[in-house]
């Protein structure tokens, strides 16, 4: 009986060792599991870095390229158009001493009041004839029985001399008025426009009527003829 116990003992002492080595097996596995485990989740943030370095190196799929564009204007003298324009040509006085001077019997003259600029009239002339004619200089103006010619503007003198085409007009600003308190205003009813060839020359005078309540002073000018209203009421 006593053998058999120290035997049992033994056998359960034998099992008992075996499962503390099959235990500590486990655990070692378990941990060397672990430590796998865990040198992989620290990899992987340094893939994830790698492969946000590369997106940002790379452009996005369908993403257009980025281009320099030339700033508009930039040859074509800050106009907002980048192609040149060529400009338009007229006539200089040599071209144009070989067209007739405009005057009453190929044109007409009117005389028209303007809302801007205040005190200011506008002179326009028609080509109504069936060839061109120019208009050279400025009119010559007398308002009313006036005997002296109305001031002309000598800084309002075009680049060219204006030629009109049948049908086409010239236009000229007047001036009524210098400051107040300058001059002495006088009431006018009718204009006598003179036209002039090229060499500053009387060829004709047409007499208009002007518009109701014009009054001018010394201190008035009319400007040379010019293309377009807008050239003539810059004055």
């Amino acid at each position: 009986m006593r053998t058999n116990r120290i035997r049992t003992t033994a056998l359960a002492a034998t099992a008992l060792a075996a499962a503390l080595s099959l235990t500590a097996c486990g655990g070692e596995d378990k941990a060397m599991g672990t430590k796998a485990a865990g040198s992989a989740e620290t990899a992987a943030p340094t893939a994830t870095s790698t492969d946000g370095e590369a997106q940002q190196d790379a452009p996005e799929a369908g993403a257009p390229e980025t281009q320099t564009v030339p700033t508009q204007g930039k040859h074509a003298g800050g106009n907002g158009d980048s192609r040149a324009k060529k400009p338009e040509t007229a006539p200089n006085a040599e071209a144009a001493a070989s067209i007739p001077t405009c005057t009453p019997k190929n044109s007409t003259v009117k005389v028209s009041k303007v809302s801007r600029p205040i005190n200011h009239l506008l002179l326009t002339v028609t080509n109504t004839g069936s060839k061109d004619c120019a208009a050279y200089h400025a009119p010559f103006l007398r308002f009313d029985d006036a005997q002296a010619v109305y001031p002309i503007l000598n800084d309002s003198k075009p680049q060219a001399v204006v030629v009109l085409s049948p049908g086409e007009k010239a236009y000229a600003g007047i001036g009524l008025l210098g400051q107040p308190g300058e001059g002495e205003p006088v009431r006018s009813d009718n204009l006598g426009v003179t036209m002039v060839d090229r060499n500053s020359e009387p060829k004709g005078e047409a007499t208009v009527k002007l518009p109701a309540g014009t009054y001018t002073d010394s201190l008035g000018f009319v400007t040379y003829w010019q293309s377009d209203v807008e050239t003539a009421l810059m004055y």
